[in-house]
């Protein structure tokens, strides 16, 4: 799966799941090289959401929430999320 693709996804199941009133996804790939995750070809992430489901429940339970939506994704095709929740 290309980056790109990559991207389209993580923004299409976090718009599915929470109906964010903000979004960005960024490949932060390039921060990385070096790093065992990038020679394997899995990327860096960084998603920055805000949502209103997200208003009452904490950061943990909120980034598992987050992460569930990615299990079949990792640690082949994404190797690192970086979550900040608005």
């Amino acid at each position: 799966m290309q980056t790109q693709d990559k991207l389209n996804l993580i923004r299409e199941r976090l718009t599915a799941a929470f109906t964010p009133k903000s979004l960005e996804v960024l490949d932060e790939s390039h921060q990385h090289i070096g790093h065992a995750g990038h020679k394997g070809g899995g990327r860096h992430f960084a998603i920055i959401i805000s949502a209103p489901c997200f208003v009452d429940m904490s950061r943990v339970n909120a980034h598992r929430k987050i992460y569930d939506l990615f299990t079949d994704l990792i640690p082949e095709d994404i190797h690192a999320l970086k979550i900040k929740i608005l």
